[in-house]
């Protein structure tokens, strides 16, 4: 695992969120930058790490391809005890995809902190790619999570638009932001009125929210 990355607002912070890259990308792609730096803007505090696996990649220059995202959750939990003993304050955990997944399986266990009050998903992988049988669904984490999550989700996302999520039964822990037009990555198409700009700061937006209304 990587040393942590913060990006951190220059006011007021109202907490932290330790955010995991996706399966195909590392801690400081596009999408993590700007996502970073418009949650800052928000008053939250951007904790950044690495899976091993991502970090070979950066010495090896080898696509290696991720473990399985359970046999992650051990190496996310290390990240959030690091962030634990730097900060004071409330936790989220979270990420893009993948990494989103592991911090809602990691919710799932007995041993989490209660400074960890929710969890983020950025373009929560519902499902693979053109796999949308709902034998292929990826909902055990999420049924399974203690603690409540927000998802930010664009609504013609690839692995769970919201016409194929808005017919699922999820907790009523669970709230879904549907960004406009937003893919994967939450980006519109170009005809869009929609701007990738715009999604990223909404979602930067909803998350502090959704922090405020955990706070005690």
């Amino acid at each position: 695992m990587t040393e942590i990355l913060w990006t951190r607002p220059e006011g007021e912070c109202l907490g932290t969120l330790v955010l995991a890259h996706g399966a195909g990308a590392p801690m400081d792609s596009n999408f993590m930058n700007r996502f970073a730096e418009a949650a800052a803007e928000h008053g939250i505090a951007v904790a950044r790490f690495e899976f091993d696996y991502m970090a070979k990649r950066r010495e090896t220059g080898k696509k290696s391809p991720p473990p399985r995202a359970d046999k992650l959750i051990g190496e996310y939990q290390k990240a959030v005890q690091l962030v634990l003993d730097e900060v004071e304050g409330p936790i989220l955990i979270g990420g893009k995809s993948m990494g989103g997944r592991v911090a809602a399986a990691l919710a799932g266990g007995e041993s989490l902190p209660k400074r960890v009050s929710g969890v983020v998903c950025l373009g929560y992988p519902f499902h693979p790619i053109g796999k949308s049988d709902l034998d292929n669904w990826r909902l055990d984490q999420l049924q399974n999570a203690q603690r409540p999550i927000f998802i930010a989700q664009g609504d013609r996302d690839q692995m769970g638009s919201r016409s194929e999520v808005e017919v699922v039964d999820l907790p009523e822990t669970i709230s879904i932001d549907w960004l406009e037009d937003g893919n994967h990555d939450l980006a519109p198409r170009g005809a869009s009125p929609a701007t990738w700009n715009g999604n990223i700061e909404q979602s930067a937006q909803k998350t502090a929210e959704f922090l405020k209304r955990l706070m005690p």
